[in-house]
């Protein structure tokens, strides 16, 4: 009997010490928030914050005045500083590099808020709230990246917010957040990312991969002179809306997509003799990280593989086909970089043999169309190419509807930014008296 009132005075003692435990835990559990980064047309920026507040509050309990969200955007160790970037800022038209102590601090603009569940949907009651913030291809303070003028590279920024509760919000009141719980990034952790090295060069690269086990395409993309380096491969598919090979607006048209977006550790113009010479001295490694990552994946279709690429990668893309003719299926070189004048009868000849689409914009200063695209396309045209297209556009301007001029008209792109159309699905040409989108097209190509 002594011992089974033991027993019982142990379990109601263990069960008061469970309880005490709990409500200390709870109490001590600090409020947090977590920083959602999506990837625009001219990059990515941080679009929300999602608060814990540690306790449940309802719908109705919290608005715009709610809240005020003060930003910093800590730069990579190294990185250029504004005051250095605003006295060799020039005309390049790579990447936004922050140029004014504004860009990196202050406060951002609140355009909604409302109480969600921990991934930022709204719901009736919860104890997450989620405040969406302002961005726009002109406001820097938004930007998770940051373009450093002296390596010409993009960095990630580390993001370090404040949240400063003004009024109270059902039970809670004076709350200050500043502790980081991380970062969501809708689209981009899509991918997987990895690095290997072939011919004894780094790579880094992301890639997706349909969920089924069916037969799929594979895209692969080269990206352009900003997105390279060694550290960040999802910088790639970051910098510029790369990111949206994974999305289903773009996979759609395959019925599923492998995609793969290698980084190169300096530029794919990086030539044997000199920048943009017609070679690239990471050609024979990235041809063997493509077919190692073939091997790997069984359901690629080997028929059906697809490369293009963005300026610099444009650049490789033609390359690419120059040299292995009979491995890729189709090609979509984007404001490409082979000046015409290094490309012989002999090469057109060989290009012939890939069917190609060409993406340009008129206003591109940094690789002028006369100089490039415009008389390649039109040797091959010549040379009889029969699978050969061009999407040229008169500028560059955004395609959501959302940004404006002063005047109310698009906003404008830097006319070498021509990769937007391709992002958005925006190439269409008349083939055979239909128009045809160019994924369609890319999906239809096989050896």
């Amino acid at each position: 009997m002594m011992n089974i009132r033991k027993f019982l005075i142990g379990v109601l003692m263990f069960g008061m010490l469970s309880g005490v435990n709990t409500i200390v835990s709870a109490a001590t559990v600090a409020p947090s928030y977590r920083t959602v980064t999506e990837v625009y047309d001219w990059g990515a920026a941080i679009s929300k914050v999602i608060v814990d507040l540690g306790e449940v509050v309802p719908a109705n309990a919290v608005d715009n005045t709610s809240f005020k969200v003060y930003a910093k955007r800590i730069l990579a160790e190294g990185t250029t500083t504004p005051k250095q970037a605003l006295q060799i800022k020039n005309s390049i038209q790579l990447g936004s590099a922050a140029q004014k102590d504004s860009d990196l601090e202050g406060y951002r603009e609140i355009t909604k808020t409302y109480v969600s569940d921990s991934e930022g949907k709204a719901i009736d009651k919860g104890r997450y709230v989620t405040i969406e913030l302002k961005v726009g291809p002109d406001i820097a303070l938004s930007s998770a990246l940051n373009f450093d003028l002296n390596s010409f590279f993009n960095n990630w920024v580390k993001p370090e917010y404040t949240i400063t509760q003004m009024k109270t919000v059902g039970s809670v009141k004076g709350l200050v957040v500043d502790n980081n719980k991380g970062n969501i990034r809708p689209i981009v952790d899509k991918f997987n990312y990895a690095h290997k090295s072939f011919d004894h060069l780094p790579y880094g690269y992301a890639s997706y991969e349909p969920k089924d086990n069916e037969k799929h395409p594979l895209i692969i993309w080269l990206h352009g002179m900003g997105e390279g380096g060694t550290d960040s491969p999802s910088i790639p598919i970051s910098a510029n809306k790369a990111d949206m090979f994974a999305d289903d607006s773009l996979q759609s048209h395959f019925n599923g997509a492998y995609v793969l977006i290698p980084q190169a550790p300096t530029y794919w113009m990086h030539g044997y003799k000199s920048f943009g010479d017609g070679t690239s001295i990471y050609e024979e490694s990235l041809m063997q990280l493509i077919e190692s990552y073939v091997t790997e994946h069984p359901n690629i279709d080997k028929s059906r593989i697809y490369i293009g690429g963005d300026s610099n990668g444009g650049y490789m893309t033609m390359l690419m086909i120059r040299d292995y003719p009979e491995y890729f299926a189709a090609a979509f070189p984007t404001c490409e970089g082979l000046a015409d004048k290094l490309i012989s009868d002999a090469d057109i000849e060989t290009f012939k043999k890939t069917p190609i689409w060409f993406i340009a914009a008129k206003t591109d200063t940094i690789l002028p169309p006369a100089d490039y695209v415009i008389p390649t396309f039109q040797r091959l045209k010549a040379a009889g190419a029969t699978n050969v297209h061009f999407s040229f556009f008169d500028n560059v301007v955004d395609q959501t509807g959302l940004y404006k001029k002063d005047d109310g008209t698009a906003f404008e792109y830097p006319g070498h930014w021509s990769w937007i159309y391709v992002y958005n699905d925006k190439c269409e040409e008349d083939i055979g008296g239909k128009t045809v989108k160019l994924m369609d097209w890319l999906a239809a190509q096989k050896k």
